[in-house]
């Protein structure tokens, strides 16, 4: 992951449509949602959805797959787990985030530290 890609992908998120479409993919798993089914989930007329997945797929956040008449989207989610670990690589201190794969489950984890503890209160 670069920085173009990374901005690229978080200025396509920063508009309220796409966010809303990316996290009903992202509930919708790696076997997508049809796109019929995204536009009457959101009340978002066709031709105004297809600019948007449009713009999220040049972003590289949606994937796209003909069934039939019915065209399927995902979420990328290699592309989208490639912007939160450069996210916490490169702009986290080891000291708050890491990052360990757990081959087990053949997965990334983000571990979060010291950045969510309150101060006590001194009484």
């Amino acid at each position: 992951m670069d920085i173009n890609n990374a901005l690229a992908a978080f200025s396509t998120l920063s508009q309220e449509t796409r966010l809303r479409v990316f996290r009903l993919l992202v509930e919708g798993g790696p076997s997508g949602v049809p796109a019929g089914r995204l536009s009457e989930s959101l009340h978002i007329p066709h031709n105004t959805l297809s600019f948007h997945l449009s713009h999220m797929s040049h972003a590289g956040l949606v994937l796209s797959r003909r069934e039939g008449r019915s065209v399927i989207y995902s979420a990328n989610f290699e592309f989208f787990s490639g912007l939160i670990r450069y996210m916490v690589e490169d702009c986290c201190s080891a000291e708050f985030a890491s990052i360990r794969n757990d081959k087990k489950r053949n997965c990334s984890i983000i571990e979060l530290s010291h950045c969510c503890q309150q101060k006590e209160n001194a009484s």
